[in-house]
């Protein structure tokens, strides 16, 4: 220990940090800063540097740690660690457990997505509601040179290898990006600090375990002594790359972009069609990052069904991506959504049916017939624009064809199944009726009611297809332009 001591210098590996928080300007004087502190080496090592940064930055600090309960009472220990720690240094201490197999088994996601997921809401939840202005995470150059290489293996583009930013949305830093593993386990020696071990930190049984005990280990020892620089250059030259670009796709994007509201983002087809394969594919993440909100689960080959749809002869058609996002296309419109409800979810009603989930958006195409198919029930709706003197004198709105006065529609109108809590006022009625009474009292078979498709506009439920519209949308004598809807069964 006197030996490590000696040689390696506390101080220099502070400036070192003080160095990189410069250069990213990742704080500003008087910022309030929120260390996620897990308990173990490099966030041992981050609060103590910021601690002793804090004076020149006038920083104000707090302490957070969830406790991910994956461990039993090795998390508990780490929980109580951290508190110790920020009380012995004056700290406010923010703490929470969750149990992430719970939320992991509820949401069908990974065991790491589901504990990164509840550990980045925790700390966003807890800045926000503190009155933090950042937060700080622990992650280093090793960590960088990992996640690099596994997305090379994985056969990721520029903007995965690029690796982990050293500031995200003006909020995350990471303050020990360029500082390695073996310094900061030195700096733990030369100060005489205590630290706790995640012990799932060794289980090779974890991709990123392997690749950081088996596989870099080789690359170093037998191929390059400079692997994790080596890497860390890498990142660094395609992030900046990857920025440029960005600026030069945002102007296109822009173009391309016809309409953004209500979480859907419609995108025009054909100018999609005279970009370059590349552009395309840029375009087409920045609109899925957009309504999603991120990237992530989001793969290459997601990208590459999204241009083949585009390519189809068909005029429209679907498919569905990751955390319930839907990509649509309807003649010239490419539109991108995130659904409420899972998608191509088949669950239980409260008497042992099925329920089908489905949900299509029709955009107003004037007199133009169009045909939305309904791919989940087979059914198929066409809707066609009339102008009044064209309407047969004997018209009548019957169960499968139903014609609405177009000026009372707010568009675009969405076709979807069934849901509790549904209201509508039938034609000929005054006041709103619960659809699930409708049905109940109409006799309709609860096996026809989760396959009846319900059309809405932008407000309301205008038609509960095959049986009975809205009193709101009628044509009356002020009539001019119509809608026709007609009803086709599988």
């Amino acid at each position: 220990m006197a030996g490590s001591r000696k040689y390696f210098n506390s101080q220099q590996f502070i400036k070192n940090v003080e160095h990189t928080i410069t250069g990213y300007r990742m704080l500003q004087s008087g910022d309030s800063v929120l260390v996620s502190v897990s308990g173990g080496p490099d966030s041992v090592v981050l609060l103590h540097c910021l601690l002793a940064l804090a004076p020149d930055f006038s920083l104000k600090l707090g302490v957070a740690h969830l406790n991910h309960c994956l461990r039993g009472e090795e998390s508990d220990r780490d929980a109580e660690f951290v508190a110790g720690m920020a009380a012995k240094h004056g700290l406010l201490f923010y703490g929470k457990k969750e149990d992430v197999r719970k939320f992991h088994e509820k949401t069908k996601l990974s065991m790491e997505e589901a504990a990164r997921k509840i550990r980045y809401d925790f700390l966003s939840g807890t800045a926000e509601k503190q009155g933090f202005d950042k937060i700080a995470m622990g992650h280093n150059s090793d960590d960088n040179a990992e996640l690099i290489l596994m997305y090379l293996i994985r056969g990721s583009g520029p903007l995965g290898i690029s690796g982990i930013p050293p500031v995200r949305d003006n909020v995350f830093i990471r303050p020990l990006i360029k500082s390695q593993r073996s310094g900061i386990m030195k700096f733990l020696e030369a100060e005489g600090l205590h630290c706790v071990y995640d012990s799932s930190n060794s289980d090779t049984e974890f991709f990123r375990n392997r690749v950081r005990h088996e596989l870099l280990p080789v690359l170093k020892s037998s191929y390059n002594p400079n692997i994790i620089e080596t890497l860390n250059r890498l990142g660094a030259i395609l992030r900046c790359e990857e920025d440029w670009i960005d600026d030069v796709i945002r102007p296109v994007f822009d173009k391309a972009v016809t309409a953004y509201f209500n979480q859907k983002l419609i995108l025009s087809v054909s100018g999609l069609a005279g970009m370059h394969r590349s552009v395309k594919r840029r375009v087409l993440r920045k609109a899925i990052e957009k309504v999603k909100g991120d990237l992530r689960g989001v793969t290459f080959s997601h990208i590459e069904s999204v241009s083949d749809l585009l390519k189809s002869v068909s005029v429209s058609g679907y498919l569905d991506l990751p955390d319930q996002v839907r990509v649509e296309k309807y003649e010239n419109g490419l539109i991108i959504s995130r659904k409420k409800h899972p998608l191509r979810m088949l669950g239980r009603s409260d008497k042992g049916l099925e329920t089908i989930d489905f949900e299509y958006t029709f955009f107003k195409s004037g007199f133009k017939p169009q045909t939305i198919q309904i791919k989940e029930t087979g059914y198929s709706i066409t809707f066609s624009g009339i102008v009044r003197d064209n309407l047969p004198e004997n018209f009548n709105t019957g169960q499968q064809v139903a014609y609405f006065d177009m000026s009372k529609l707010c568009f675009p109108m969405v076709i979807r199944n069934f849901r509790q809590g549904d209201r509508f006022t039938p034609l000929g009625m005054i006041g709103t009726q619960k659809l699930k009474k409708f049905f109940i009292n109409n006799k309709i078979p609860r096996a026809q009611r989760i396959k009846c498709p319900i059309l809405l506009d932008d407000k309301k439920i205008v038609w509960i297809t095959g049986h009975r519209m809205d009193e709101s949308v009628k044509i009356d004598a002020n009539t001019r332009t119509i809608l026709k809807a007609e009803l086709f069964l599988a």
